[in-house]
């Protein structure tokens, strides 16, 4: 694996959510020695309608406002937990989909089946998502992030699976990649 960026929180701290949801397609994503390249993303800004965040800290989204380049971990209808990557205060990144590369047989265990890391739920159950990561540093210990120096070729397109700003383009997805967790609309021309 490659060795975690210690400068990763001030890498992303003046990012926002667009941007950084754009910087993470292409990065390395490891949960104790589980993990892969990041392959779609959604962002999620405090003013957002859809957003943890819009309404205001409470308990629950606490970690979307604390240090960028920490987890935001929540369970999702009561079922999945879903990992997101913190930048600015109030704003956070969901991680959709993965390209597994490392602890293949681990993920399989866990998982059981294919595809082990489309989607947010699968994805967290591959790798291990336990809901005491939320607030967790990505800095090398159970959770390591390691950003790509390469610009990939990005697609763009709705949010999925929420009921509010559903036109805001705010999914990004790596081009040509397998496994996203739902094909991209197709540009328009």
């Amino acid at each position: 694996m490659t060795e975690p960026d210690p400068a990763l929180s001030f890498a992303i701290a003046g990012l926002g959510a667009v941007d950084l949801a754009r910087r993470l397609i292409g990065a390395l994503l490891v949960v104790r020695g589980a993990g892969g390249v990041i392959i779609e993303t959604e962002a999620y800004l405090r003013d957002d309608p859809a957003s943890h965040s819009f309404r205001g800290p409470t308990p629950r989204n606490a970690a979307m406002f604390g240090p960028a380049g920490h987890a935001y971990v929540y369970r999702s209808y009561g079922i999945h937990l879903c990992l997101n990557v913190v930048g600015l205060p109030g704003e956070a990144v969901l991680i959709r989909a993965l390209d597994p590369t490392e602890g293949l047989d681990l993920m399989h265990a866990r998982r059981g089946q294919e595809p082990l890391c489309s989607g947010p739920g699968r994805l967290s159950q591959a790798l291990g998502l336990r809901p005491e990561d939320d607030g967790a540093p990505f800095d090398g210990g159970d959770l390591a992030l390691v950003l790509s120096d390469a610009r990939p070729d990005l697609l763009q397109g709705p949010r999925i699976g929420i009921s509010r700003a559903q036109d805001r383009l705010w999914r990004f997805g790596l081009a040509g990649a397998r496994g996203l967790s739902r094909p991209f609309p197709k540009p328009a021309g």
